[in-house]
C-alpha cells in the first residue's frame, strides 16, 4: 500500500497477495441514520440510541465468508454503548468478532474479522479506500455512493482479494475503471499490465516531450508555547513531494545529506540531519534503504508524496509573539502584540497572518501596526494582523483598542491561544539538502531536475495569560 497511515515503512507492502493478514470482511459504508440526518448523533441521553440502533449497512462485500453479513447490524448499538460508557476506541468487539472503523463525514467505514488481524494495515486500508473514492467522487458522502453502486463494487473487487489489499494507487484504477464504464467497448476493454507489474503504479509506453522532475521539500513546524513563555511542543515534520514528467520506466536516485548515511561513509556529522518516523511511497526498494540508505525508486506518472519524516530534535520557534493586556477603567482594553522573527536575515517569511483572539463583547476597534494591516472579524472573535513579508531577525509591533462593556465576562470567557500562520522559501529547519537526484532509463535520454525548499506553519499557537 501506498504512504498512507502512521506505520513503519516495512508495513507499506500491503498490496502484495499474502504479504500480510487483512480483515475478513468490510463493510466499508454504514452511514448514520435517523433524525439527526448527517450530523454526530447526540448521546447523552439514552432515547437517542435507538434509531441508530435500526441503521443498516449502505453497502458491503465479503471477502472471506467467516463473518455473518448479520453481523453489522450490532456495530451502531455497540458503538453508542461504549460512547455513553467513555470506553470508545477505534476496535470494538462483539463476542468472536471485532470492528475496527473509521468515520468520514456523515459514514461510518467498518472492517470486520474474526482473526488477529495486522491493524495497521486495516486501518490504513480503511483510509486508503477513504481516498480512493474521493478521487473518484470529488466529495465522499452518502449521496455520491448511493449514486454510484456499480462502480464501488467494481473499486472494492479491485482495491481488495480474498482480505488481502491489492491495486489501492487511484490513478491505475482509474485506467480501467471508469465513471463511465457502461460505455465502453467491452471488446477493447483490458486490464492495464500494470496490475499484474511488479510496478503496478506505473503505466509502460509513457512519453514526454521535455522530461523533467520536480522536487518539493515541505518542512512543517509545529509548536505550542504556555502562558509563561515556556516551550511545551516544538516538532518538525517534512515530506517529500515529487512531480514527474518522464517517459519509459526510469529509475530515480535520490541522495540527501542523511547523518546515518554520511557515518557509515565516514564524512562525519557535519552538515547532516538525523531524521525519525521516516516513510516511504510504496514505489521505494526498502531492502535497498535498509543496506546502504539510497533511496531508490521507479516513479508513479505526476505528482505523489515520496516520503515523508520528522525532525529528532527540537527547534526553535520561527516567529516569536508576546502579547500584553492593558485594561482601562473597566470600559476599554488594548492589546498589544509583538512580532520577532528568529530565523537568518537573508530569509523572508511570505504571507504571515497573526490571529489574536478578542472578547466575545468587544467594540469600537482600532488598531495601529508598524507593518502590515489589521482586521476584526467579530463573527470569530479574532483580530488577524497580516503581514505581507516578514525578513529575519526583525521586530514589529501591533495596538489594537477595543471598547468593552463587561471586562469580568471575558474572564470566564477564557482566552484561546495566538495562532501563526507563515511561508518561508527557499529556507529548510532541519537544514536536509537534495545532494543528487540521479535519472536512469534505458534510452539514456536527459532529464532536468528542479528542486524547491519550503518550511511553513503547522500547528503553530501560543498561549496567553
Amino acid at each position: 500500500m501506498s504512504g498512507s497511515g502512521a506505520q513503519h515503512p516495512r508495513m507499506r507492502r500491503g498490496n502484495k497477495r499474502g504479504a500480510r493478514r487483512g480483515p475478513g470482511r468490510v463493510t466499508p459504508l454504514c452511514p448514520p441514520s435517523g433524525p439527526w440526518g448527517r450530523r454526530d448523533p447526540p448521546v447523552r441521553r439514552q432515547r437517542t440510541v435507538a434509531p441508530h440502533r435500526r441503521a443498516q449497512p449502505l453497502i458491503s462485500r465479503n471477502y472471506k465468508g467467516d463473518v455473518s453479513m448479520g453481523e453489522i447490524e450490532h456495530f451502531m448499538g455497540l458503538l453508542l454503548q461504549k460512547e455513553e460508557e467513555g470506553a470508545l476506541a477505534p476496535l470494538l468487539t462483539r463476542g468472536q468478532v471485532h470492528f475496527l472503523w473509521i468515520k468520514h463525514a456523515n459514514l461510518y467505514l467498518v472492517a470486520t474479522t474474526r482473526k488477529n488481524a495486522n491493524a495497521s494495515l486495516v486501518f490504513s486500508f480503511l483510509y486508503k479506500v477513504v481516498e480512493v473514492f474521493s478521487e473518484y467522487f470529488k466529495e465522499l458522502e452518502e449521496e455520491s455512493i448511493r449514486d454510484n453502486f456499480v462502480i464501488v463494487y467494481e473499486l472494492l473487487d479491485e482495491l481488495m482479494d480474498f482480505g488481502f489489499p491489492q491495486t489501492t494507487d487511484s490513478k491505475i484504477l482509474q485506467e480501467y475503471i471508469t465513471q463511465e464504464g457502461n460505455k465502453l467497448d467491452t471488446g477493447k476493454s483490458r486490464v492495464p499490465t500494470t496490475v499484474t507489474n511488479a510496478v503496478s503504479w506505473r503505466s509502460e509506453g509513457i512519453k514526454y516531450k521535455k522530461n523533467e522532475v520536480f522536487i518539493d521539500v515541505i518542512e512543517s513546524m509545529n509548536l505550542l508555547v504556555s502562558a509563561s513563555g515556556s516551550v511545551l511542543l516544538s516538532e518538525v515534520v517534512g515530506t517529500i513531494k515529487l512531480k514527474v514528467f518522464l517517459s519509459g520506466m526510469p529509475e530515480l536516485r535520490l541522495g540527501l545529506n542523511d547523518r546515518v548515511l554520511f557515518e557509515l561513509t565516514g564524512r562525519g556529522k557535519n552538515k547532516s540531519v538525523e531524521l525519525e518516523d521516516v516513510k516511504f511511497h510504496q514505489c521505494v526498494r526498502l531492502s535497498r534503504f535498509d543496506s546502504d540508505r539510497t533511496i531508490s525508486f521507479v516513479p508513479p506518472d505526476g505528482d505523489f508524496e515520496l516520503m515523508s519524516y520528522r525532525l529528532g530534535t527540537r527547534a526553535k520557534p520561527l516567529i516569536w509573539i508576546e502579547s500584553v493586556i492593558e485594561k482601562f477603567s473597566h470600559s476599554r482594553v488594548e492589546i498589544m502584540v509583538k512580532a520577532k522573527a528568529q530565523f537568518k536575515k537573508q530569509s523572508v517569511a511570505n504571507g504571515v497572518e497573526i490571529a489574536v483572539p478578542v472578547p466575545s463583547d468587544a467594540d469600537s476597534p482600532k488598531f495601529k501596526t508598524s507593518v502590515g494591516s489589521a482586521r476584526y472579524l467579530p463573527e470569530k472573535n479574532l483580530v488577524v494582523w497580516s503581514i505581507k513579508s516578514f525578513p529575519g531577525g526583525k521586530e514589529h509591533l501591533m495596538r489594537a483598542h477595543f471598547g468593552l462593556p463587561s471586562v469580568e465576562k471575558e474572564e470566564d470567557e477564557g482566552r484561546p491561544p495566538i495562532a501563526v500562520r507563515f511561508e518561508i522559501p527557499y529556507f529548510t529547519v532541519s537544514g536536509i539538502q537534495v545532494r543528487y537526484m540521479k535519472i536512469i532509463e534505458k534510452s539514456g535520454y536527459q532529464a532536468l531536475p528542479w528542486v524547491r525548499y519550503i518550511t511553513q506553519s503547522g500547528d503553530y499557537q501560543l498561549r496567553t495569560s
